[in-house]
Parts: structure tokens; C-alpha cells; sequence
């Protein structure tokens, strides 16, 4: 099994067939998981992130969205997009035209966004994100 279809994998246990949860473990920042829309060209987009407050606002630290596809092996779930509002990044790996077909990609960022996305499940999974003991409400 590839990353991808691992990563859709953790995202559909997280998600626990509802399309918004929020994920609470004692001592960590709740996890929020939830499906966005869709990207461009049409695949469903799911959001993973840890939310903090700053001044009274919503900050994401982190967001990654991933989008989700079925191909011949299964699902897959692809990071295609990273925001923290606390250090003012947005990155996306994708860009579209006004139609919604891709255009450009941006490689190094792929292959960043699937290294980081790697280790954050291995964290969550060690934190009790995926644990009985994590406490769910859906949204």
C-alpha cells in the first residue's frame, strides 16, 4: 500500500462516515477533520487540521487538504494544499485554469506536503487520535 492509499485509509477512520468531526485527546489541540467540496477537476477535498485562537480568531496550525480520488488499487488521498495562519503560509501544489483543469504543479511542495503529512499521522496515531479513548463530535 502506498502513502496515498494509507493516508485515505486514516482519513475515512477519522472521519468515521460523517463528513465533519472534531477529534479531542487530553493534553493536544483538538483535530478537526472534515470534507471540503471539491478541487478543480472534480475530486472530493478533505481538511485535516489543529485549530488554535489568536485574539479571539480561529488560527489553523496546521491545515492540510487532501484530495481524494479512486483509482485502479482503491482510494487514495493526495495533500495538495498547507496553511498555518500563524506564520502567514498558504501553499498549493496545484494550480488551475478557469475551466478547473490543472495547469502546473509545483514538485518539491508534493513531495513535501507527503513527507509532512507522513509524520503527522505517525503523531497522531502515538497522541490517541485514533484511539478509543479520543473523544468525537461531529459537526
Amino acid at each position: 500500500m502506498n502513502s496515498y492509499q494509507e493516508f485515505a485509509k486514516y482519513l475515512d477512520q477519522l472521519l468515521g462516515g460523517v463528513h465533519a468531526v472534531r477529534i479531542t485527546v487530553s493534553g493536544y489541540m483538538p483535530l478537526s477533520v472534515e470534507e471540503i467540496g471539491s478541487s478543480g477537476d472534480g475530486y472530493r477535498l478533505v481538511s485535516l487540521c489543529h485549530y488554535g485562537e489568536q485574539n479571539g480568531d480561529l488560527m489553523r496550525d496546521p491545515d492540510i487538504a487532501f484530495l481524494v480520488h479512486t483509482g485502479p488499487d482503491g482510494a487514495a488521498a493526495e495533500p495538495v494544499s498547507f496553511r498555518n495562519d500563524y506564520l502567514g503560509i498558504v501553499q498549493e501544489v496545484y494550480r488551475y485554469d478557469e475551466t478547473g483543469r490543472r495547469t502546473h504543479v509545483v514538485p518539491s511542495l508534493k513531495q513535501e506536503l507527503k513527507e509532512f503529512a507522513e509524520s503527522w499521522f505517525a503523531n497522531l496515531k502515538d497522541q490517541g487520535f485514533f484511539g478509543s479513548t479520543a473523544m468525537r463530535e461531529i459537526l
